[in-house]
């Protein structure tokens, strides 16, 4: 039987410095909003570009490196999986959102991977890859 997966690849640029909440012992949640762009031409032939902006969200080791190595503007691959949640606004209105929950990422741009500090890019893509836990090893990239 085929296996049927929630998975969800993004290429863009963060939109602002990641928000991080801690949560005592339990971990950290990063929170950030990342532009990816699609062109087509219009009904008289102009060259039209459409932003979509997306809502991700990283927890534990995961947020733990955004937060260390994302920052406004970083060119970003990343990997996850769709999550669909609500809740009940101060005005007791019930909101629904689409989130992207990051597993993993891989910085893009030289520029934002040379500002990480001590994380440094040669230039190949493996070395920028950011792993969603300790333990995986077997990322596609």
């Amino acid at each position: 039987m085929m296996s049927i997966r929630n998975k969800v690849q993004l290429v863009g640029h963060v939109g602002q410095n990641p928000e991080i909440k801690e949560f005592g012992d339990s971990g950290k949640l990063a929170r950030l909003s990342l532009a990816t762009n699609e062109g087509y031409r219009n009904k008289e032939g102009q060259w039209v570009e459409q932003t979509t902006w997306h809502n991700l969200i990283g927890w534990r080791f995961v947020a733990e490196r955004i937060e260390k190595y994302v920052q406004k503007g970083a060119y970003v691959m990343i990997e996850g999986k769709l999550v669909n949640r609500d809740y009940t606004d101060k005005d007791n209105v019930k909101r629904y959102i689409t989130e992207v929950e990051v597993e993993n990422f891989l910085i893009l741009d030289k520029k934002s991977a040379d500002s990480a500090g001590s994380y440094q890019s040669n230039g190949t893509s493996s070395e920028n890859v950011i792993k969603a836990s300790e333990e995986d090893e077997n990322f596609p990239f």
